[in-house]
């Protein structure tokens, strides 16, 4: 089974770039499945009911959440009702949404399983052993991505140790800078401490530039908008035994200005 991930989708240029490379990168890669972190699709916060269609219109099978989930208000009126689209599971219980969701798959099924690490983000509940419970409830289930929202790398990393050889990947998103740590572990697990975004990369992780840069000079609580000029698409391919969960390869892939660039 081949898994396409797709990193932070950051404001309108992000959509329009996941929406111009998609279908090639569905013709080159024959991917079986697609999932796509959207928690930045609006205006670089949250994420509204039409972005969201719009994806799952281009053949995006399930969308990732974060700490920027709650961003647009019109959340509440459709996340409730939809079952491809993830905050994450270590929010209380009775917040709007689900953690975790079951994709129907030609050859299985792959549950996605969104995250939130804890350091320097909001103090939610413990994302290891919200894990734990979850897959407790999915003993039969062979195929599992875990999309791993958080801020440091020594906490992506140290799950993506805690879950190896029981989930089939662990993939961090929210730092938007694809890093070059990308492997199996040793029991089977797919890892990449950030899988990268998908917008403009001439500012500072999608955002304008000169608004980032008056942010430190001056130390004012300066309003960030989405920057602009040339952009980028960031991802990672998966390949998983549909019989074991475990994974055989991953491959980063990045995209820039309509010229291909992988490794």
């Amino acid at each position: 089974m081949r898994l396409l991930m797709i990193g932070d989708i950051v404001g309108t240029p992000g959509q329009t770039t996941l929406m111009h490379f998609l279908p090639k990168l569905k013709q080159q890669y024959r991917p079986d499945v697609i999932v796509v972190n959207g928690e930045n699709a609006a205006d670089g916060r949250g994420i509204t009911r039409q972005i969201f269609r719009e994806m799952l219109g281009a053949g995006v099978d399930c969308v990732t959440l974060g700490n920027h989930a709650w961003d647009k208000r019109e959340i509440f009126d459709f996340i409730d009702n939809e079952s491809r689209i993830i905050r994450p599971a270590n929010y209380p219980d009775r917040t709007p949404g689900r953690g975790y969701t079951k994709i129907p798959l030609k050859k299985g099924e792959l549950v996605v399983i969104s995250l939130m690490g804890r350091t320097f983000l909001s103090s939610l509940d413990d994302p290891f052993r919200k894990a734990d419970d979850i897959l407790a409830k999915l003993k039969s289930q062979s195929m599992v991505l875990v999309d791993i929202h958080a801020e440091t790398t020594s906490e992506k990393q140290a799950l993506g140790w805690y879950l190896d050889g029981r989930v089939s990947a662990v993939v961090g998103t929210h730092t938007h800078v694809q890093t070059g740590d990308e492997r199996i572990l040793p029991q089977g697990t797919a890892y990449i401490t950030d899988v990268g975004m998908v917008g403009p990369y001439d500012g500072v992780l999608g955002m304008d530039r000169d608004l980032v840069l008056k942010r430190f000079l001056t130390q004012l609580p300066v309003r960030l908008e989405v920057g602009k000029g040339r952009t980028q698409l960031n991802g990672v391919i998966i390949d998983i035994h549909p019989s074991t969960g475990k994974a055989g390869n991953i491959q980063r892939i990045r995209m820039d200005d309509d010229q291909p660039w992988f490794e």
